[in-house]
């Protein structure tokens, strides 16, 4: 399950939630006092964005001369304001308390482990979305590519790799393209690989999470490989498939991400569903036998 970081704040954490815990409410102060202010914070998030100060205000409807004295520290604004400009620079749920945080303000959104009895549903549709996918591959993963549960097929295709790799936490980039994990039974590992990179680097910049640059790094180090020619050069134009040696033949994969979209918990909003379906037929006969 996912595990959350040392100095993650939780909305149980605040002041007021239980009295007796003096120690707890002065960690939180030394957070919350350490923190940017949360003007250059939204500025920050409006130019990882490439919007100009007018290009925002037009966006989310207010003056120019009001967002301006926010990001300068002029104008303090209100709780709605700041979720109303988090949301009109889309602004991850983890981020949105942090400037809720920076602004003076409690968290809005909650933060629980994957196992809490709240996020029983979660757990029940993921559960099956990931059965229901089989025979084909389906895994899910938290914000840093961190794997939280994948089905039958991904395990049949990955038991041969490294046991160092599958230790938890297993980080399923790192899984796919260390030279010990699935990069040598990758065919067109050098067209996968730069796409795999490419996403995370964009990953990287829209969050400006620095453990996504940290791991972006790392896997530009590794290996690459030889550039190979489509199988199929019309498929070539459709999407770029996941070429895989196997003991039953090669198999080609095409790959879609599913998030859930109305989460209101930050762990929730974190998930994505990478499922895999077969790209031509062979494939197609090759893993409904690998169960």
């Amino acid at each position: 399950m996912l595990s959350l970081p040392v100095d993650t704040l939780r909305v149980d954490d605040l002041p007021g939630k239980d009295p007796e815990d003096v120690g707890g409410y002065d960690r939180l102060m030394a957070v919350i006092a350490s923190r940017p202010p949360i003007g250059p914070l939204l500025r920050e998030w409006r130019e990882r964005r490439r919007l100009s100060q007018f290009e925002l205000a037009l966006q989310a409807g207010v003056s120019t001369r009001h967002l301006s004295f926010v990001e300068t520290g002029r104008s303090r604004p209100s709780s709605e304001m700041v979720l109303h400009l988090a949301e009109e620079l889309d602004v991850p749920l983890r981020d949105r308390n942090h400037l809720l945080l920076a602004a003076g303000y409690a968290p809005a959104f909650a933060e629980r482990e994957l196992d809490a009895p709240e996020l029983g549903p979660v757990r029940e549709a993921i559960d099956q979305v990931l059965l229901g996918h089989e025979p084909n591959p389906a895994l899910v993963i938290d914000r840093h590519w961190g794997l939280v549960a994948a089905n039958r097929p991904v395990q049949a295709l990955t038991a041969d790799v490294a046991e160092h790799l599958l230790q938890p936490p297993v980080n399923v980039l790192r899984l796919s393209l260390h030279p010990e994990g699935l990069a040598p039974r990758i065919v067109n590992l050098h067209e996968w690989r730069r796409h795999l990179l490419e996403r995370l680097a964009g990953e990287a910049l829209a969050s400006g999470d620095p453990a996504l640059t940290a791991l972006h790094d790392e896997l530009a180090a590794y290996p690459d490989g030889a550039p190979t020619e489509p199988v199929d050069p019309a498929f070539a134009d459709i999407a770029l498939p996941l070429r895989l040696r196997h003991a039953g033949g090669e198999l080609a994969f095409i790959s879609t991400k599913t998030t859930f979209s109305s989460a209101a918990d930050v762990t929730v909003a974190e998930l994505s569903i990478e499922s895999f379906y077969p790209a031509d037929a062979k494939t197609a006969a090759t893993v409904s036998r690998l169960l």
